[in-house]
């Protein structure tokens, strides 16, 4: 009898919770099975016989038969928003819970049915969570592929990537990157592998986005043609895309604090930080178009596994988390030392930086530490601070403290190193990391008063207090960076530029590509990005100007000539131009 017999025999039964020995652990859905595919469940974690003890738990699921993916790790939040988004089936949601006194812990699973949105051998498309994502359901025959196309009337044609198909099932695609109140028509299209097949059109509207955004103005319109279409831009309060006309076609629902990186398929990477929340609340997760969790975890239950592996503690995450190309998870965390007579008189809370590295499950597999690696002598190059209002990584052991190094953005080099951006010492490092066999150790500091030296006769050369450098995927030796400016500004003036430099490491030298003057001031955040085009996008990302704070998205062609200029009313962290919500880039 299959696994998927045995399940249907047994669907009257459909919550069937499965408890551990220790604590009596539950797991309730907000509705029960079954429910259609894409339907948003709230799972509610209890505990009976230990009501108001200090309790963590972790969430899992794995379609029967399959092994366990981990959604959230262990930590205090006791409810999650699930929903199944590629097939129907039965899901299996395991809620593991854990007395952080007594060490006592349990575990209970709930099997759930995800239905079919398709009732004949018709596509359909139906409304989400999300006004702006709608979820396509159509059937294909196994060992075929499916994709779908979906268009306003007087708009271009997007797509999704591809799915594999499965005989008896249907496919499931979000359809994002929509107009509000626009009228769209979405076909699929099947690719047998000799040949296409073309399914009919079927038409929807997108529903209406909420008030309260923050707006994208355009103030020098895109060539007829572009290669990114859609601007997306992370700020403090979330996230927005726009197309280059300015219209919303998306924005994030979870209370991420800042949007890091987009990423194949219609993922985001996102943190959420506080100054005025504990360890357990400093979160990284990773999230889909809708909205869902992907993959979370918190700084508490990190500093667990870092203090088995013999490391300092971390504060919180910032300003970066993203996948890299080994398939490995990277974050930036802030870690704090009190030292003394160092970097002031007595005792003084100095703020640096951790490169944490986890595996798809959320491990911790290596880890880097400012303090172990770097010279804490040096303090930050304009003396910078945290105190209780601050654009600082959490800290706790002090009211203020010295912002030594304030990373902003982590890359794995062409040659499988970290490049790492630390701001406030107006460096790029390189580290050794070789695929977390690397023991870390400092292979070249770029920068003023670095290993390398600059062949230009620019007066200021250098960029400071830079944000999101990283190396072309085109071009291993050419390294792009948002300079804004800051230490520059106050010997020589001008405004933020955006550069992309030529290296050599064997010679340590570097040489300009594009060395440009904005033609504003960005204080503080900003992004750099090569275009499919081969343009540049740049994010000047914090602007003060008389009557607000603004961000200018600003696309350069090879000659340093700006092609294409949006104004946002709002500071922004990064922003990214892409190809569709589904690729980056």
């Amino acid at each position: 009898m299959s696994l998927h017999t045995l399940c249907v025999r047994f669907a009257t039964v459909l919550l069937s919770t499965i408890p551990a020995a220790g604590m009596t652990v539950s797991l309730v859905p907000s509705q029960p099975s079954p429910a259609p595919i894409g339907t948003v469940i709230t799972w509610t974690a209890s505990v009976s016989d230990a009501p108001n003890a200090a309790l963590w738990y972790r969430f899992r699921v794995r379609e029967l038969g399959s092994s366990y993916q981990i959604i959230r790790d262990y930590g205090p939040l006791t409810s999650l928003d699930w929903t199944a988004a590629d097939h129907e089936g039965f899901y299996e949601i395991e809620l593991s819970a854990r007395n952080l006194v007594t060490g006592e812990s349990g575990t209970s699973s709930v099997v759930y049915q995800m239905l079919s949105q398709v009732t004949v051998r018709s596509p359909v498309v139906t409304p989400t969570a999300h006004p702006l994502v709608f979820l396509y359901s159509a059937v294909c025959p196994g060992g075929t592929r499916m994709k779908v196309q979906f268009q306003a009337g007087d708009g271009l044609v997007q797509e999704t990537p591809y799915k594999a198909c499965q005989e008896g099932r249907s496919v499931n695609f979000y359809l994002a990157g929509l107009r509000p109140g626009t009228e769209y028509s979405a076909r699929h299209v099947i690719d047998t592998g000799t040949g296409f097949a073309t399914g009919p059109d079927i038409l929807f509207a997108a529903g209406e986005a909420p008030g309260g955004m923050f707006t994208q103005t355009v103030a020098q319109a895109p060539a007829a043609s572009v290669s990114n279409p859609i601007l997306l831009g992370s700020s403090l309060n979330g996230a927005v895309a726009t197309d280059l006309q300015g219209n919303v076609v998306w924005y994030s629902n979870n209370g991420i604090y800042v949007l890091t990186r987009p990423e194949e398929g219609g993922f985001f990477w996102g943190t959420i930080e506080s100054q005025f929340a504990d360890v357990s609340q400093q979160v990284i997760r990773k999230f889909d178009l809708l909205g869902m969790t992907v993959l979370e975890t918190n700084a508490a239950r990190v500093n667990e596994q870092l203090a088995a592996l013999g490391r300092r503690r971390i504060t919180g995450f910032h300003h970066e988390v993203r996948t890299l190309p080994d398939g490995r998870i990277a974050a930036l965390a802030g870690v704090e030392q009190i030292l003394t007579d160092v970097q002031g008189p007595g005792p003084v809370d100095v703020l640096g930086d951790m490169i944490v590295v986890f595996d798809r499950d959320l491990n911790v597999i290596w880890a880097w530490d400012t303090f172990d690696h770097l010279d804490v002598t040096r303090a930050a190059v304009l003396g910078e601070t945290c105190g209780a209002v601050s654009a600082c990584a959490p800290f706790y052991l002090a009211k203020t403290a010295n912002d030594w190094t304030h990373g902003n953005a982590i890359q794995q080099t062409p040659d499988g190193e970290l490049l790492y951006s630390t701001r406030h010492q107006d460096w790029l490092i390189k580290i050794s990391y070789n695929g977390g066999r690397g023991d870390g150790h400092v292979i070249w500091r770029l920068g003023k008063d670095g290993d390398f030296q600059f062949n230009s006769s620019d007066t200021y050369p250098w960029f400071s207090h830079q944000h999101d450098a990283g190396f072309e995927s085109v071009d291993p030796n050419a390294l792009m960076v948002f300079d804004n400016g800051n230490t520059r500004l106050t010997t020589v003036g001008g405004n933020s530029r955006g550069q992309v430099l030529r290296l050599d490491e064997q010679r340590r030298t570097a040489s300009f590509i594009l060395n440009v003057d904005l033609g504003v001031n960005s204080i503080a955040v900003g992004s750099a990005q090569r275009l499919r085009d081969k343009n540049y996008h740049f994010d000047a990302g914090f602007v003060p100007e008389s009557d607000g704070r603004y961000a200018y998205a600003i696309e350069l062609n090879g000659h340093g000539n700006v092609v294409y200029k949006a104004k946002a009313n709002t500071i922004l962290y990064r922003s990214f131009r892409m190809t569709s919500m589904y690729e980056p880039n």
